[in-house]
């Protein structure tokens, strides 16, 4: 076998295609060019790259794969999934990881559930395989051919023309020589043998201390929850998958929404993978578009109408004041701050903007830890979380900035950006990071994503997230402490801040008068709440009102759970019964009977339930419950509803839907299964007494 090659070896080739490329007119002098260069390849014997080692990752058996280095899912596969077939192709992602943190496997898997990631991945967590090859940026995309050799490489981000050319080719190229394989490849998602959850890795969380009611991001189920401060959900926005729409509240779609803001009945939120800046209104029960297209923009000035300007991943949004009223906009994905007037008003060293004008703030666009006096000069890394200080101390903004591991300051006076703590003076090096209480510089963080500002004690509140604490800093002394967490990554209340245990926290939010934290504890998939009087952490419980969902019960925090009734599946069997007659004012009493299929039993302590209906004579069940779990096949579930006096002429059918959650008895991946039968009611006024019971039977 020939010695293994590097990247290095393949830029002096391809730099000759990448010239040729850019002198080509047509498409099909492009489609031309490329496959004389692998023609070209094929010749080479020396371009072959290391095997991963052994308990990496799966071997690959398949021609024509890609490799994505990477510490984030770029979109760019996404498109390649929705618009290149896959027979003969397979994603790899290689994660060389940047922080310690992101080395941990569970972590890693914690990113692949995250970001919904249904390719193979590799925990390059040496980095092995990344210096063997001398890759030097994030991302980093290597096609390779059937002999494991390398074909093509692409650099950062912004080559989804050349990333279709280059596969469409060499998947032409290679299955004209007979050199591909089309079957499937057979993968086990990690997802699927986990149990259903309340939330699914929550962002950001914020509160209206006028209403007390809290707007958390439910990122993993792609929607947004209003719930008050005792937990109760008031409003469910979206989910359970990702998409994008605008309408009423219960069509509306998001896509990993990250920030919420919340004051009086309007939810802002950032809609981070549609790439949108979302406005909720609660009162009309509308959701609607404030800025973005949808598609990933690389604007990094601005300027134009909210819904005709493209925007890149914005991650956290803050309302505040520049002679109306703005809101603040982390845009992570061209490491800038940006302002969407909601009327007319003008930034410092800017000017005038109208109402509906989005636009950069702060932010060169270059991912630095640079500060200074002129906004558009500094440099942001990757600003992940905001806080409005609106005293007339400070009247700026606090921003987590994550890839720098740094909490900086943006004056709203005159647009300074300064340091507050963390990272290092060199505005290049992104790699100071730490767990290290301090001052300044010599304060350590790792990845912060939230911030939250007390005005009582002109204290931030920082979501450290990597280092999985909470910590506190004072910006006048730019002290910085740790005030939660053991700095481990777990799941524990504790009896103190410090024995408590979180999982990469990433948002937070003061309530009370500052007497709560509430903390989004991200992968733990729930929300905790701090005490700051008692030093205590408790679970925030949320439970659903009965007319806005069903009450579950998850594994995950043994709390009532949010769901909205699923749609049956379309292989869900319906049987329709035969009609049966019920006196008025008595009742009827459906025996439910399932059985499961060979080998296998109730997932434990999660959400099978039953639920039951009266579409279009609603007042059948008016007053009783319509929802309930299944902890026990054993014996017949019992259903009783009383049947109150008809109306004129009405022949009412009760619908008894049921869903199912199961695994195989030795743990394996879990299954859903789900049944609805139809029983129509003929109801007499006869004035007989005694109930009418009915056995509902269904073998899965």
């Amino acid at each position: 076998m020939a010695s293994c090659c590097k990247l290095s070896d393949l830029f002096p080739i391809q730099s000759q295609l990448d010239s040729a490329l850019e002198d080509a007119k047509t498409q099909e002098d492009k489609e031309n060019l490329v496959y004389q260069y692998l023609r070209k390849i094929d010749e080479k014997a020396d371009l072959i790259i290391p095997d991963f080692e052994e308990g990496k990752t799966w071997p690959l058996h398949f021609p024509v794969p890609y490799l994505l280095f990477s510490v984030k899912p770029s979109i760019y596969l996404a498109f390649l999934f929705f618009s290149i077939s896959a027979d003969g192709l397979v994603v790899v992602g290689v994660h060389s990881a940047k922080f310690p943190n992101e080395k941990v496997l569970q972590n890693v898997r914690s990113a692949v559930l995250r970001y919904d990631i249904t390719h193979p991945v590799v925990n390059d967590s040496d980095a092995s395989l990344w210096q063997e090859l001398e890759v030097s940026c994030w991302p980093t995309l290597v096609l390779l051919g059937p002999r494991g050799n390398l074909l093509f490489s692409l650099v950062g981000e912004g080559h989804r023309e050349q990333l279709f050319l280059f596969t469409a080719a060499a998947l032409k190229h290679y299955r004209e020589q007979g050199l591909l394989k089309d079957h499937d490849v057979e993968i086990k998602l990690y997802r699927d043998s986990l149990p259903p959850s309340i939330l699914s890795f929550p962002g950001k969380i914020a509160m209206d201390p006028s209403s007390k009611r809290l707007a958390i991001a439910d990122t993993g189920h792609h929607r947004v929850l209003v719930v008050s401060n005792t937990g109760q959900v008031l409003h469910s926005i979206g989910g359970p998958s990702s998409g994008r729409q605008d309408g009423n509240l219960f069509e509306a779609q998001f896509s990993s929404p990250q920030g919420v803001f919340i004051k009086g009945d309007t939810v802002y939120v950032a809609d981070t993978e549609n790439h949108l800046v979302r406005k909720i209104n609660l009162s009309e029960g509308k959701v609607s578009t404030l800025a973005g297209t949808g598609v990933q923009g690389t604007d990094k000035e601005g300027g134009a109408p909210g819904p005709q300007q493209p925007i890149s991943s914005p991650w956290d949004v803050t309302l505040g004041n520049a002679g109306g009223d703005v809101l603040w906009i982390a845009m992570a994905g061209t490491h800038q701050i940006w302002a969407l007037f909601l009327e007319d008003g003008k930034l410092p060293k800017g000017s005038d903007s109208k109402k509906g004008t989005c636009v950069r703030f702060a932010g060169s666009g270059n991912e630095e830890n640079r500060n200074n006096a002129y906004p558009h000069k500094a440099g942001l890394a990757q600003p992940s979380g905001l806080a409005l200080a609106p005293t007339e101390h400070w009247e700026c903004l606090f921003i987590a900035d994550s890839e720098s591991s740094t909490i900086r300051s943006l004056s709203l006076k005159d647009g300074a950006v300064k340091h507050v703590v963390g990272g290092e003076r060199d505005p290049l090096n992104l790699f100071a990071f730490g767990d290290i209480d301090g001052k300044g510089i010599d304060a350590k963080l790792q990845h912060p994503l939230g911030v939250s500002w007390d005005e009582g004690s002109s204290l931030l509140y920082v979501a450290d997230s990597y280092n999985h604490k909470i910590k506190v800093v004072d910006p006048k002394t730019k002290q910085c402490r740790v005030l939660a967490g053991t700095g481990k990554a777990g799941n524990g209340l504790g009896p103190s801040f410090l024995e408590s245990i979180f999982n990469e926290p990433g948002g937070l939010c003061l309530g009370e008068g500052g007497k709560l934290l509430y903390v989004a504890d991200t992968n733990n998939h729930c929300i905790k709440v701090l005490d700051l009087e008692t030093k205590t952490v408790s679970l925030f419980p949320i439970v659903v009102q009965q007319e806005v969902d069903a009450v579950l019960t998850t594994a995950i925090s043994n709390t009532p759970a949010v769901k909205k009734l699923p749609k049956l599946p379309k292989s869900a069997p319906v049987f329709t019964m035969p009609s049966i007659t019920v006196p008025s004012g008595h009742s009827v009493t459906l025996l439910l009977k399932l059985a499961l299929p060979a080998g296998t039993k109730l997932t434990e302590e999660a959400p099978s339930f039953w639920s039951l209906s009266a579409e279009g004579n609603e007042w059948l069940l008016e007053g009783r419950a319509v929802t309930g779990s299944i902890s026990d096949l054993s014996e017949p579930i019992l259903i009783v509803s009383s049947i109150p006096v008809a109306p004129e002429s009405t022949d009412p059918t009760l619908t008894l839907n049921a869903w199912v959650y199961c695994c195989l008895s030795e743990g394996g991946a879990c299954m859903m299964k789900a049944v609805s039968f139809k029983q129509p009611l003929l109801i007499s006024s006869t004035s007989e007494e005694g109930s009418v019971a009915v056995m509902l039977e269904h073998a899965f």
